[in-house]
């Protein structure tokens, strides 16, 4: 079954790694606008996640797309929340911190499983044509 599954080869690694560093810059840029403009800077965040993880899947045609993304904002906003030696860190405790950290895994984690439809093929799809 040679061409069902897409190659790995130096063009996909690159995909990948990029998606994983734009995932980073959401997660560094969502956890600066979610906590400045509460209630729609987290919704902002939060669409920013999904849609780069759903970009990433249609982008690729596979489901890798979307873990990539996933990885490097889940890596970014573990390194922010790490603790500093002064005791203090990005995210304050708060609601909004908390639905963003917890929103953003399950979105990454919906977008990345959730499966992709293809077309089918032919001239036409309807049944009368």
């Amino acid at each position: 079954m040679k061409g069902l599954t897409p190659q790995l080869g130096f063009g996909r690694i690159a995909a990948f790694a990029g998606l994983a560093v734009l995932g980073a810059l959401v997660g560094i840029a969502g956890s600066l606008v979610q906590g400045g403009w509460f209630p729609g800077g987290l919704l902002l965040a939060l669409l920013g996640i999904a849609a780069l993880c759903y970009g990433g899947v249609t982008a690729t045609g596979s489901r890798s797309g979307g873990v990539a993304p996933g990885i490097g904002w889940l890596i970014a906003v573990l390194m922010l929340t790490a603790s500093r030696p002064e005791g203090d860190f990005l995210f304050g405790a708060g609601l909004g911190s908390y639905a963003f950290l917890l929103g953003g895994m399950i979105v990454a984690v919906i977008c990345a499983t959730v499966p992709k439809l293809s077309q089918p093929g032919g001239p036409s799809v309807r049944l009368g044509k």
